[in-house]
């Protein structure tokens, strides 16, 4: 009697859950293991397909940023062990790799993204696992070349994708939650760095670790699969556009056709470049040698600052949906500007927390950049604007380099300030550009 009777009574009712715990719930139960639920939940209306094609290339581009942060976190010990005569010029030769990546990108449009993004992902693989074995300046630098222009193709296409996959309404979420995901790689970096002076083989040890890709590429190969969309272009132009010329031709097309819109997204892409290589390449050289920081302090810094500033990827994404793409992007370049000054020359406390700002502006103005690249483009056209956008980049960060490492035991806090300013300057370029924010790929551009 007693059973029955606790039985049929009714359940006390739960606790009413607040909005911000019903988000969190969502989150944990709506995401996929491998986003946390602190960057949200993902969209409703996203086919599981799609999330596996993000995952794909998320993971590539993790492993991308894991490589960019050693060359930044390690760049003392390298220049110690290797001897680098000159850091500054060495570092701006190793930046010809995005030149490379100019004569690759335009290949994604003629054989397709998918076999593009894996090549260059095992290219990118190989060439940080031989970056190890590196005994002189110019070995290291030169295998770096190559590897820098497998890292900038991987990650290039991988926009393109997901851009080409996702539906319109939540391509900002997409392309913020990938920049959050792949700067997870500089958290991997940043932890491992922690340990450098008690690793075995000291700084080559990190670069080791890069041989993971490689490994996964029968995995890739199984489940990646081309875009719905570059596979429309191919059925109606046929052999045309796998002809050996086309990816070149795609270039020409682009500078003729979208003239204005390429010359404002190459500027915002210089400009941007120029002054976030100059904060962020020797930020870890700064606070080491005129902060007196050990290696840890740095690792704690990058680990917890960049942790709550990778953030920032999702919130413009989101924000840029909901608000524009423009409006968003401008206001984080400039605020980064700030953040900047303030770190290079404010007091040792407020180090962590300039560099969280730093972390999460610039993630938040690079994402509407790597939008605009894509998108303002037709399909037979998105491999080339990447390659624009590489060349472009290239350039301000081998400026930046070669500025700057020229000066290092000098004035370094006062140039990177005024080198900062150029990403301020960006910002004012992408509100020049038109309005992307939930329109169809279709709409913006018309195929040559």
């Amino acid at each position: 009697m007693g059973y029955r009777a606790a039985v049929s009574a009714p359940a006390p009712a739960p606790p009413e859950a607040t909005p911000g715990q019903g988000r969190r719930a969502r989150a944990w139960r709506d995401n996929p293991w491998w986003i946390p639920p602190f960057l949200g939940s993902v969209p409703a209306g996203i086919e599981p397909r799609l999330m596996q094609v993000f995952a794909l290339v998320a993971l590539g581009l993790f492993f991308e940023q894991y490589d960019f942060s050693l060359l930044s976190a390690a760049l003392k010990h390298i220049a110690d062990d290797l001897h680098f005569p000159n850091v500054g010029r060495y570092l701006a030769f190793e930046r010809f790799g995005g030149f490379l990546a100019f004569g690759l990108l335009p290949l994604a449009d003629r054989f397709g993204r998918r076999i593009v993004f894996l090549a260059a992902m095992v290219g990118m693989s190989v060439g940080t696992l031989a970056t190890a074995f590196s005994q002189t300046p110019s070995q290291f630098i030169g295998i770096q070349l190559l590897t820098r222009a497998s890292l900038l193709t991987c990650s290039s296409i991988g926009v393109v994708m997901l851009i080409e996959e996702f539906p319109a309404e939540h391509r900002g979420w997409g392309l913020g939650m990938l920049g959050a995901l792949a700067n997870i790689g500089n958290g991997l970096g940043a932890a491992l760095f922690a340990f450098v002076d008690h690793l075995p083989f000291g700084w080559r040890s990190l670069y080791a670790v890069g041989v993971v890709p490689a490994l996964l590429l029968p995995h890739f190969r199984r489940t990646l699969q081309e875009t719905g969309r570059f596979r429309q272009l191919q059925a109606q132009r046929g052999a045309a556009s796998r002809s050996f010329g086309s990816s070149l031709r795609s270039l020409g097309t682009l500078a003729r056709t979208y003239p204005w819109r390429a010359f404002c997204v190459g500027q915002a892409g210089l400009l941007a470049s120029l002054g976030a290589i100059s904060v962020f390449q020797f930020a870890s050289y700064f606070v080491q040698t005129q902060h007196g920081w050990e290696p840890w302090r740095y690792s704690t810094m990058l680990l917890t600052a960049g942790g709550v500033g990778i953030i920032g990827n999702v919130v413009a994404g989101r924000l840029g949906d909901r608000f524009g793409r423009r409006l968003i992007g401008c206001g984080a370049y400039v605020i980064y500007c700030l953040a900047s000054v303030a770190f290079y020359h404010g007091p040792g406390w407020s180090l962590a927390p300039c560099f969280a700002l730093i972390v999460f502006t610039i993630s938040a103005g690079d994402v509407v950049v790597r939008a605009f690249s894509t998108e303002l483009f037709p399909t037979s056209q998105r491999g080339a604007s990447q390659a624009w956008m590489q060349s472009v980049q290239t350039i301000g960060a081998m400026a930046g380099l070669w500025i700057v490492g020229n000066d290092l035991a000098g004035n370094l806090a006062g140039i990177v300030s005024w080198l900062s300013i150029g990403v301020a300057a960006a910002g004012i370029f992408l509100l020049l550009l038109p309005e992307t924010r939930q329109r169809e790929l279709e709409t913006l551009s018309q195929e040559a």
